[in-house]
């Protein structure tokens, strides 16, 4: 049923025709939680340092993790102290913590434990994205930026600067769920917008997705891509929103795949364990890794190289200055007063 609503959202044949009028009642439903939130009926959350959402409008994911990374990555290099919140989605646990480079991918979750690891920066998860904020906000008083690994829609947290991320598909059929894949109509607003050069029909930022010049192993070994040109037995494995984007990577790359292992987003490796062969030379993706290790540690990991037009950095330098002056001042004003 998903792989014919993908093909569906693609295009407005007889099947999205068909649940046009759900989606039409799915928009009511949506517009009204706006209203709600907009009209102080429902409350939204104000946090006291600059909130940054990134998220998307597309179900079944556009790559925001990546994004996340590389915002943290650029706050870092500036001098700043970024913080990380997520829900965590496909943990098992349902409490709020902070999630250390240590942790197993089923407490902490696969992206958060992911940017964990990467960045080294505090990372929190919470059912309720804003009790992850104020948790790591009490133990980690001097962050000075949040960051919102999705969230886009979770209006019961305040954000100052949201950051929309498509893919390739861009906004498919252009009609909300299920008749198509938008969680809410385009265009809305939004403080900055990144897409690929190839959707049409998007104002904004490029952004280019490039698998890197080296995989990496469990333990730090690295290996040139262009190594695996050679491998005779070499099995690809994604876990992720459309893991046939990741293997179209390898095999424009010149990689010839012997298998290609397709698993649902979030795959849960502890409970559905993958059958592979000992002569099997397994490539995945870095949010794959960080629970397939556990069990294969000898699995290669490609990360992924995110190329984001310039002006998109000014653009959001300019955004979370006056941001970081209002908040900040704010904030130590009320803690000396």
């Amino acid at each position: 049923m998903h792989s014919a609503l993908q093909r569906a959202w693609s295009g407005r044949g007889p099947l999205a025709l068909l649940l046009l009028p759900l989606a039409g009642l799915f928009g009511l439903l949506a517009a009204l939680r706006r209203w709600l939130y907009a009209n102080g009926r429902l409350h939204a959350a104000h946090l006291p340092v600059p909130v940054v959402v990134v998220g998307n409008v597309v179900a079944g994911g556009a790559g925001k993790t990546p994004v996340v990374a590389a915002l943290v990555e650029h706050l870092q290099a500036a001098g700043l102290r970024p913080g990380v919140i997520s829900r965590g989605h496909g943990r098992r646990a349902n409490d709020c913590r902070e999630v250390r480079a240590q942790d197993l991918a089923d407490v902490a979750g696969d992206e958060p434990l992911l940017i964990a690891r990467r960045c080294a920066v505090p990372v929190f998860v919470a059912p309720r994205r804003v009790d992850a904020a104020r948790a790591l906000l009490a133990r980690y008083p001097d962050t000075q930026v949040l960051v919102s690994d999705d969230g886009l829609q979770h209006l019961a947290m305040a954000r100052d600067i949201e950051i929309c991320v498509f893919d390739d598909r861009g906004i498919g059929n252009g009609w909300l769920l299920p008749a198509g894949p938008l969680r809410e109509p385009w265009p809305r607003h939004a403080d900055l917008v990144l897409h690929p050069p190839g959707a049409l029909g998007l104002d904004g930022f490029r952004l280019r997705r490039a698998l890197a010049a080296e995989a990496v192993r469990a333990d730090g070994t690295r290996r040139a891509l262009a190594d695996f040109l050679v491998e005779p037995q070499l099995v690809a494995l994604a876990g992720i929103a459309r893991p046939e984007a990741f293997f179209a990577m390898l095999q424009a790359a010149g990689l010839v795949l012997a298998r290609c292992i397709a698993l649902p987003d979030h795959h849960d490796f502890d409970a559905r364990p993958v059958m592979l062969s000992p002569n099997d030379c397994v490539m995945c993706t870095e949010k794959d890794a960080v629970k397939l290790w556990r069990w294969a540690p000898q699995a290669w990991a490609v990360p992924l190289v995110l190329e984001i037009e310039p002006g998109f950095w000014t653009a959001f330098d300019g955004l979370l200055d006056g941001l970081l002056v209002a908040k900040l001042s704010s904030r130590d004003g009320s803690q000396t007063a």
